[in-house]
């Protein structure tokens, strides 16, 4: 199993309220698998995400990503796992803007402790994958929209991650741009990957595999998607 949640719960307390952000949410997905989440805004998926990725600890359940848990580690130790075992695709990109793509491309091999050269090899691989070749030394403010997307995807890509998380990956991008990512994330899922999608995209959702409907915090509604085999 590549990622597993059981029973993760996640709250924000502040004087005046407090939101049940994530509620006892339990989730597998095994490697081939493309799962999207939909539901409206503020009913958990992104919360959902970045407790996923090893990025917010969950209040109450357990995380486990690749048989291991991230919130067991040390912070440092956490770091580095992220960085070898899960990829993140973001609707904003966050790219750094001072950055090249090919920089940009490398970055994640240094939290992983790469050797420059097997960093420099897999970004020269992956900026020709994503039709980037003549825009390896541009910085991101020269690059369209599609662009910036195929460059945060290979990014993505560096460390040769199991666990794909993507953040409304298709939300600033028309229908051709979109396609192309939707498409590159079936093909990592394809090849014994996984990917965990957070979308309001009915294009997204076609795609995957299994659907599921977050309301509130918790999952209402699973189903089959059209995506699969």
């Amino acid at each position: 199993m590549l990622l597993q949640l059981d029973s993760v719960s996640k709250t924000y307390k502040d004087a005046h309220s407090t939101v049940h952000a994530v509620e006892d949410v339990s989730l597998q997905i095994s490697e081939g698998e493309f799962v999207a989440v939909q539901g409206p805004s503020g009913c958990g998926k992104s919360t959902l995400l970045l407790t996923a990725g090893g990025l917010l600890k969950p209040d109450a359940g357990s995380v486990k990503v690749n048989d291991q848990d991230p919130y067991a580690m040390t912070p440092d130790a956490r770091a580095e796992f992220r960085a070898q075992s899960i990829g993140f695709v973001f609707q904003q990109f966050h790219l750094v803007p001072y950055l090249s793509v090919l920089e940009n491309v490398m970055a994640p091999g240094m939290a992983a402790k790469s050797s420059i050269s097997e960093i420099r090899e897999r970004a020269l691989h992956l900026t020709e994958r994503f039709g980037l070749v003549d825009r390896r030394h541009h910085v991101p403010a020269k690059l369209s929209s599609g662009e910036r997307q195929r460059a945060a995807m290979a990014r993505a890509l560096l460390n040769q991650p199991k666990l794909l998380l993507a953040d409304e990956p298709t939300g600033n991008l028309d229908h051709q741009n979109a396609e192309t990512v939707l498409n590159d994330l079936s093909e990592f899922a394809a090849n014994n990957g996984a990917v965990l999608l957070v979308t309001h995209d009915e294009r997204a959702v076609a795609h995957a595999q299994r659907g599921i409907i977050l309301q509130d915090g918790k999952i209402a509604t699973t189903s089959i998607g059209s995506g699969a085999e």
